[in-house]
């Protein structure tokens, strides 16, 4: 099972975005847990995640991240476009690329 944990200002923006992550996944077979948080509750979820996405809206909390997890999971931002435009396919193309 692949897990991807996606981290937003209020945990709740991306709730959308992890339904259409969670469809797509299904579409294609794949074992995967999608769940979005909080930045307050990043610290207690990035050790039960693979990678860790940040919504284009906190983009500068990247380098924290990064710091929180040690580069032990890879972290990066969610492409805006895909983000705006909430293309769940998308997004779970781009966490998948970032685990090889």
């Amino acid at each position: 099972m692949t897990n991807i944990l996606l981290v937003c200002s209020a945990g709740m923006s991306t709730s959308l975005l992890v339904t259409k992550m969670q469809n797509s996944a299904k579409e294609r077979g794949l074992d995967v847990k999608i769940w979005a948080v909080a930045e307050a509750e990043a610290k207690n979820n990035w050790t039960d995640a693979d990678v860790l996405l940040l919504g284009p809206q906190v983009r500068f909390l990247e380098p924290k991240m990064k710091e929180l997890t040690e580069g032990k999971i890879p972290v990066s931002v969610i492409d805006m476009v895909a983000y705006g435009s909430m293309n769940g396919a998308k997004v779970l193309d781009t966490a998948l690329a970032l685990l090889g």
